[in-house]
């Protein structure tokens, strides 16, 4: 029958479309299910779109400081709207892209919203929700509302916006990231509640662009989940860069003008009021788990997301759940591995549960922030010894020819073993060089092996060599 599958995936976003492709290579009659676009949040309004956003700053940046290499540039400026245009073009273009990759393996779109009437069935009615205007067009081909069979299915419906109790966006003056990413008109001042990465990208590039930024972080550091050590050195780049930052503080309350926000902080000196054209809400995700059938069919779920035993299962037989919707870290690459990892468990393959160690964060700002493994605090509560080795971006050739001086690698090792556990870095293209050590922690290489390889000269990456070095006493250009 043409509405029957061997594999249904609600969701196409990395992990759904990754999941979809890779079970149509491994010979299986495949269809994914969406409402609003192919390549999810990620590509239409996260990860892709940002960077960008990011790319723009990063060239208005080194336009405005042109005098810095003996170059001179008069007049910079920016049209927003262009800014804007390119970083929509450059999503569209990624959408268009997967729409041909499903083509291109034989995988079916179904357009509308799917939830599961009970397991190996899946429902889908017209698509009734978007994140910009009305329901967006089912592409060129897409198989259309109606019920439809398949022995497996896989939800991957991924997160939105978490909106706290009185502070709920409003898409006119308290934003979330999708009205951060498509502003009209470049906002004088900026309060941005959350110093994850969301958070810090957009503060980044506002404040690149002249608006006044202040951040507001509930936690004692900014970019919480990162190493003490690297968060400190990224709190002074920012600062310096003019951006405001208020850690162990908490927005209590917001009251709306006609045109800015005032909200009352709680911090640990005292209330202070800080009024600001435009408010950004990034304090979290939450998955997207409402509607689609899971808790009538009985699928447990753990802290609002879906439980799955590492292999993409949930407890009902013929249902999974990977990405955002499967719980942390909310990433598009753990996602896209998680897709191909249940996949591959329901080919009968001997697929292995992903060691969520040893998956790599990047934060895109000005500098960039990148790290995998334990930081030197979570390695010391789990009671391991350790050698940590540091190397500063003033001590690297390269780093000083390309104007970026500033900056940290550190590697944390087992004293004992001489594992590597972790590795956290501040600079430039820091979040390109990080793979490095993931593919190190992932081949179990030691700090010998480290100290052998042979890195080229001159680039950034002599300085992940430097830093293992540093950590055994064997440094050489500190």
């Amino acid at each position: 029958m043409a509405d029957t599958y061997d594999v249904i995936i609600i969701g196409a976003g990395p992990g759904g479309y990754v999941a979809a492709i890779r079970a149509a290579q491994l010979g299986m009659k495949t269809a994914v299910v969406d409402r609003e676009h192919l390549g999810g949040i990620c590509l239409n309004w996260g990860c892709i779109p940002t960077k960008a956003l990011l790319r723009s700053a990063e060239i208005f940046h080194y336009m405005s400081h042109a005098g810095d290499y003996g170059l001179s540039a008069q007049g910079v400026s920016f049209d927003i709207g262009a800014v804007v245009k390119r970083s929509r073009g450059v999503s569209g273009r990624l959408n268009g892209g997967v729409g041909m990759l499903l083509k291109k393996n034989k995988v079916d779109v179904i357009w509308g919203e799917g939830s599961i009437a009970k397991a190996g069935e899946v429902t889908v009615k017209p698509a009734t929700k978007s994140v910009e205007g009305p329901p967006v067009p089912a592409p060129k081909g897409a198989l259309g509302p109606g019920t439809y069979k398949a022995k497996h299915v896989i939800v991957a419906t991924g997160a939105r916006p978490r909106a706290l109790p009185g502070i709920e966006p409003d898409r006119k003056l308290i934003w979330t990231y999708f009205e951060a990413m498509v502003p009209k008109e470049m906002p004088k001042s900026l309060l941005v509640m959350g110093s994850g990465a969301i958070g810090i990208e957009f503060a980044s590039f506002y404040r690149t662009m002249g608006a006044e930024v202040t951040v507001v972080e509930v936690m004692p550091q900014i970019l919480p989940v990162e190493d003490a050590e690297i968060a400190a050195m990224a709190r002074k780049r920012f600062e310096k860069q003019g951006i405001k930052i208020l850690t162990s503080a908490k927005v209590t309350k917001v009251e709306k003008g006609a045109n800015d926000v005032t909200a009352t902080i709680e911090t640990d000196k005292g209330t202070q009021q800080i009024t600001a054209d435009k408010l950004i809400s990034a304090v979290g995700v939450v998955g997207n788990v409402e509607g689609l059938g899971l808790e009538a069919l009985g699928v447990k779920m753990e802290r609002g997301v879906v439980a799955t035993d590492g292999l993409g299962r949930t407890n009902v037989p013929g249902i999974y759940a990977i990405g955002d919707v499967a719980g942390p870290p909310m990433l598009a690459h753990k996602a896209e591995h998680e897709g191909v990892i249940c996949v591959e468990t329901i080919a009968g393959m001997h697929a292995h549960p992903m060691d969520k160690g040893m998956i790599p964060g990047c934060t895109y700002c000005h500098p960039q922030v990148a790290s995998v493994g334990l930081t030197e605090a979570k390695a010391k509560e789990q009671g391991l010894s350790v050698k940590v080795g540091r190397f500063p971006f003033a001590g690297n050739g390269k780093a000083i020819a390309l104007g970026e001086p500033e900056g940290m690698v550190k590697t944390i090792f087992d004293a004992e073993t001489g594992k590597l556990l972790g590795a956290h870095m501040i600079g430039a293209e820091v979040t390109e060089l990080i793979q490095g050590y993931v593919v190190a922690m992932n081949l179990e290489t030691t700090e010998e092996e480290l100290m052998h390889t042979v890195f080229p000269h001159p680039t950034l990456s002599e300085m992940m060599h430097e830093s293992v070095l540093d950590a055994y006493g064997r440094v050489i250009h500190t």
